[in-house]
């Protein structure tokens, strides 16, 4: 019997140290782990899957022309549609600064206004230009007038018989120019243009 209990206690101590390292039963296979994939010889550590965002295309920026361009618009009493005769106005002729109605101080307006008449005939006028001269009654020097000065519906052409009256030219005030003008007789057979750009006879 002492045997026979040995021999027990021998198979039960190789059947406890068979299930610990010994084979698993049949049908269960323990698990075995996946294989790491080796990166090829010379390659980065891991994988590179980052990429650097693309940036948008550069525009260059708008440059604006380097000299405005301001629209042009009909104004009142300017224009290129005139007839002048023998040619425009010498420079040397001209007082300057050009005179105009809007420079005129109020005292100067004032003592215009306040002066005499006197008649005379338009020698020649530039609507373009925007000035003429006017020959006196009495036959004095010619002088000058602005387009700003003049008074009524038609533009003045060479020929036609106004009125005026005379302010002095500043800074000398030694020269004198024609205000207040007035056609009073059309030049007879010759066309005219108002200052809204109609033609008409007379």
């Amino acid at each position: 019997m002492l045997l026979q209990g040995g021999a027990t206690e021998s198979i039960a101590g190789e059947a406890s140290e068979q299930g610990k390292a010994g084979p698993c039963p049949k049908g269960h296979q323990s698990p075995s782990p996946a294989p790491v994939p080796q990166s090829p010889p010379g390659s980065p550590a891991g994988p590179a899957m980052t990429s650097e965002p693309t940036s948008p295309p550069v525009v260059p920026p708008l440059h604006s022309p380097k000299s405005p361009v301001w629209p042009t618009f009909p104004f009142h009493r300017e224009g290129s549609r005139i007839w002048e005769r023998g040619g425009g106005i010498a420079p040397r002729d001209l007082p300057s600064p050009l005179p105009t109605k809007r420079t005129r101080t109020y005292s100067a307006t004032a003592r215009a206004s306040a002066g005499p008449v006197f008649k005379g005939v338009c020698k020649q006028f530039s609507r373009s230009q925007g000035h003429g001269f006017i020959t006196p009654e009495n036959g004095s020097e010619d002088i000058f007038v602005h387009v700003s000065d003049i008074e009524g519906e038609y533009v003045p052409v060479e020929g036609d018989e106004v009125t005026y009256k005379m302010c002095p030219i500043p800074p000398k005030n030694q020269k004198f120019q024609a205000v207040e003008v007035v056609l009073t007789q059309l030049a007879p057979h010759t066309p005219h243009e108002t200052w809204s750009g109609q033609v008409v006879g007379s």
